[in-house]
């Protein structure tokens, strides 16, 4: 199949009642109830067979190639980018670059454009309520350029203290890393004005997009952000998979992260020289089914249509909130004026996993633990939360489930009785 065949599944099979069949089935006897999206989405129907027609019809290697399947592979892989180009709404789709998801994206960026930028003294200004994965890259980099790290705090409804940002920021500032939505309390952050206020100074900045693309729509243009980085599970997409936007100019600028194959342009004993972007930091034979995958997911959620994907999100969190806060004993952890579809709560006198498994019996999946945003926990002054993280495909009948279970969970432990 040809690349605009594959996509074109996505639209076609839009809003089917069987679109994701993993949500069908039953837990313990009981509807499952999926509310654990911020670690991974399910996966529809199309893009689990965008990959298996990939690896019946196209499957070979890519770039190098003179034969015909390799041509096919070739030209679905840079049809995927062209994709994620106008996901993101990137200027040119030699701004895109394949990794196998957010992790990988920073980790490119920390390791390229920071050990090529980054100087002893010079600052690099992360946030209180980052995933570790936005925190440790700026960690190591900075242990080996003598760069320092400095951290906007955070209020006590999860949202950032932008008097305090501004104080931080100054001629020693080179970097701002900030997540676009919080993964531990929902927290959606005015990226538009932190990249402004950072670029007065001469800072770049690095968003963390891994829990916004599946929740709303992103404009790198108008967001005028350096660099954005998202993971595809997060995004209905196969695992492994994701991408780095940046700039052009300084993708252009930035040295290879890795050495192998396909990011070169010549090699010998003497000295390599390298390909032009972004396949120089492609080294490798990269995912191909999985960015057919990706790409195929990303077809998905824009014939649904972003906006109409985050008002249903939206009015889910608004009923589950609210449905939350009737519940005696449990506080909410994260309540910014703006949220995306994150519910991450504790329990008087019940431990976040001790719920989590109860809640199981019922057939509820959450999340139950730090989040991998240790600083948010210390903060709040709490081990973890219960999070429940919500979907395209999640309803108020889910949110009913999990209220009853939490119910269930404080009549097991002789806690708080419901009202």
């Amino acid at each position: 199949m040809s690349a605009p065949e594959i996509f074109s599944l996505a639209a076609e099979r839009v809003q089917q009642a069987q679109d994701f069949p993993i949500l069908q089935q039953s837990v313990r006897g009981k509807r499952l109830v999926y509310l654990d999206n911020g670690a991974t989405t399910q996966k529809p129907s199309v893009v689990i067979e965008t990959e298996r027609n990939f690896y019946l019809n196209d499957n070979a290697n890519i770039h190098r190639g003179v034969h015909w399947l390799s041509q096919r592979a070739t030209d679905i892989y840079e049809a995927g980018r062209e994709q994620i180009r106008g996901f993101l709404n990137a200027a040119r789709s030699e701004e895109i670059v394949f990794t196998r998801g957010t992790t990988e994206a920073i980790n490119l960026v920390a390791y390229s454009w920071g050990r090529a930028n980054l100087a002893s003294g010079d600052e690099i200004i992360l946030s209180g309520m980052e995933h570790h994965s936005n925190i440790v890259p700026w960690q190591l980099m900075a242990e080996q350029t003598g760069a320092v790290l400095k951290v906007v705090p955070i209020n006590d409804r999860g949202e950032l203290d932008m008097d305090a940002y501004r104080s931080l920021l100054g001629s020693k500032t080179r970097l701002v890393a900030i997540a676009h939505v919080s993964n531990a309390l929902g927290t959606v952050n005015p990226v538009a004005d932190i990249v402004a206020q950072a670029h007065a100074v001469g800072a770049k900045v690095l968003v963390d997009g891994a829990q916004a693309v599946a929740h709303q729509a992103v404009d790198v243009q108008a967001l005028d952000c350096d660099f954005y980085v998202f993971s595809g599970h997060k995004l209905y997409g196969p695992t492994g998979t994701g991408a780095l936007y940046a700039r052009y100019e300084l993708l252009r600028a930035m040295p290879p992260w890795q050495g192998g194959g396909d990011m070169i342009r010549t090699v010998s004993f003497e000295r390599s020289t390298y390909a032009d972007v972004p396949q120089r930091f492609e080294a490798g034979t990269p995912n191909i089914a999985g960015v057919a995958g990706l790409a195929s997911a990303i077809a998905y959620v824009q014939a649904l249509g972003m906006g109409r994907i985050a008002a249903h999100e939206q009015a889910v969190l608004a009923y589950g909130t609210q449905a939350l806060l009737r519940v005696p004993g449990l506080r909410l952890i994260g309540t910014a004026a703006h949220k995306a579809a994150i519910l991450s709560f504790v329990l008087d006198g019940i431990h976040p996993h001790d719920l989590g498994t109860i809640l199981d019996t019922e057939g509820i999946a959450i999340r139950a633990g730090h989040h991998c945003a240790m600083p948010v926990m210390t903060r709040f002054g709490i081990p973890g939360t219960a999070r429940a993280s919500l979907a395209l495909y999640n309803t108020e009948s889910d949110i009913d489930a999990l209220v009853a279970g939490i119910h269930k969970a404080q009549d097991m432990f002789g806690g708080k009785k419901r009202s």
